[in-house]
């Protein structure tokens, strides 16, 4: 293994850049819906020895700076790739305006993202030291990297190295204790210590090996907690039973104008379906109908006909807005991802709006100037959608407060709940019928189930073509409708479960973490001092 580490770190040029970018696209295996997470131990490990390649290339640190800037490009633009090819299939949704796109889309976008690699091992290899110095140094340098990609314009916390961690089961209980923040840290140092006990042409480092065997210790210890948390969960539902509706529809025809009536006729006709009387709550997914639900008096009285007494919808669906000024004049109408409560009489009695929008899918960051060039978000509204204010807590007749979150607002996670008020259960509303069959909607489901984990709330997730599903507080999946299934599901919503510590302590043990590893590369540091 030091002869492959050797070889690996002397790799230059263009073999270099390939090597680096297949590193990269292959720790996308890791994540949903393979969960192959043990390729991290390769990969990492990998990205550790091109790392100590840098730092041998002599003692100027511009030229090292440089090399590790390089090599962690290489390796978020593979990562990133392979980890967002998905994103392509919403440009063949209507391939005749967006498809052109697509080899601009899908090497901008990894290669932005990858900036944030290019930055961390930068800073990693300025902090490299010998043995287990250079696994802090890097768990550093990308939990760094992780937090200010989910926070930075916009943020997008996608596949953070966190998930890693979390496949389904036992270790997705981590979560909880942590948060995925403070678990990408975590998981680099997992993943990078088996590696980084191999110098090339040294001898192996002792403190490496040690750091590596308590980690794998301390992942099987979580693990055993992991499983003896979910056999002492007790399943204790509420009384309010939920029918989530799932009418599958194909996303390239949805916005016809005459296909329309009879997309909305199939979600009547689902949530009329037996059994609904026993129902309290309906719920259908993201811009469920193509219309102005609000300002449709005939689908809002049709809907109301629908309804069981005392049986309420959540419905997405766009909304209108008027900004008047003080005398009343219009100024200008808006645009709202929204979601709507609905009454049985057909009244819209509530809502709330997307806070959190997708660029260039919602709206184009200088939306005025690039739509006179002729631009356009993939939604093709003009002028895009408007973003939303809170409060996040959204009354719902015959049901506990629920915090809303439209499409991705869920895979932000210090941000699904109003941190003043704790909600009864998280809803998410999503079409995924933008990314197809692709991983995009299996990555996107497994990121609701870790923030079930992490807040110990239910999440009701209604999707237009998949996957929806009712999920408890540990992240298990009591009922699900599969990915491009047609159908509804009856299920009770289960009770929130105990606060976490990740609810508790949240932001401190994200800073705890980095502390951890700022502690223990210091004592390393410390140590070479020693021994020199």
């Amino acid at each position: 293994m030091t002869q492959v580490a050797a070889w690996i770190g002397q790799l230059q040029g263009l073999k270099r850049a390939a090597f680096t970018v297949f590193l990269g696209a292959l720790s996308a295996l890791a994540f949903a819906p393979v969960h192959a997470w043990p390729v991290l131990f390769v990969t990492f490990g990998g990205l550790v020895w091109l790392l100590d390649g840098c730092h041998a290339r002599g003692p100027q640190w511009p030229i090292r700076l440089q090399y590790a800037a390089l090599t962690g490009f290489w390796f978020g633009f593979g990562y990133f790739l392979a980890g967002f090819y998905w994103m392509a299939e919403a440009f063949l949704v209507e391939p005749w305006r967006h498809a052109w796109l697509i080899p601009f889309v899908m090497t901008a976008m990894p290669a932005g993202m990858a900036l944030f690699f290019a930055a961390a091992c930068a800073l990693a290899i300025a902090m490299w030291r010998p043995g287990a110095g250079r696994v802090f140094a890097l768990a550093i340098a990308l939990g760094l990297a992780d937090y200010a990609r989910g926070h930075v314009l916009t943020g997008l916390p996608w596949n953070l190295i966190g998930y890693g961690l979390l496949p389904e089961g036992p270790l997705m209980q981590l979560a909880a204790l942590l948060g995925v923040y403070a678990l990408s840290i975590v998981a680099v140092l997992l993943f990078a210590a088996p590696g980084a006990s191999l110098s090339a042409g040294q001898a192996p480092s002792k403190g490496a090996t040690a750091l590596a065997a308590l980690l794998l210790v301390a992942l099987g210890l979580g693990f055993v907690w992991g499983d003896r948390r979910l056999a002492a969960a007790v399943d204790t539902p509420t009384d309010v039973r939920l029918r989530i509706v799932q009418a599958n529809i194909d996303q390239a025809n949805k916005w016809q104008t005459e296909n329309s009536a009879e997309i909305f006729a199939d979600y009547l006709d689902l949530t009329r379906r037996p059994g609904i009387d026993e129902v309290n709550l309906v719920i259908w997914p993201e811009t469920a109908v193509p219309f102005l639900l609000a300002d449709a008096p005939d689908a809002l009285t049709a809907i109301g006909d629908a309804l069981p007494q005392d049986t309420s919808l959540l419905v997405g669906s766009a909304r209108l807005g008027n900004e008047r000024s003080a005398g009343g004049r219009l100024n200008r109408r808006r645009i709202f991802n929204s979601l709507l409560v609905i009454d049985d009489g057909g009244a819209v009695i509530g809502g709330y709006d997307k806070i959190h929008l997708v660029p260039f899918g919602e709206y184009l960051p200088f939306q005025d100037f690039l739509e006179s060039l002729g631009f356009m978000q993939m939604t093709g509204i003009r002028g895009g959608f408007t973003e939303g204010t809170g409060p996040r807590l959204l009354p719902i007749p015959g049901a506990p407060p629920a915090s809303p979150l439209i499409c991705f607002e869920i895979i932000f996670p210090d941000d699904v709940t109003d941190k003043m008020k704790r909600p009864g259960w998280l809803i998410n509303v999503t079409n995924d019928a933008w990314f197809g069959a692709s991983a995009g909607p299996f990555q996107h489901f497994h990121q609701a189930q870790v923030r079930a984990v992490e807040q110990g709330l239910p999440v009701i997730r209604a999707a237009n073509t998949g996957i929806s599903a009712v999920i408890d507080g540990y992240g298990r999946v009591l009922a699900r409708i599969g990915l491009g299934e047609r159908g509804f599901v009856d299920a009770y919503l289960p009770k929130v479960g105990p606060r976490t510590p990740f609810v508790e302590l949240g932001f401190i043990l994200e800073i705890f973490a980095l502390v951890f590893a700022i502690l223990g590369w210091l004592v390393c540091r410390r140590c070479e001092r020693v021994r020199t």
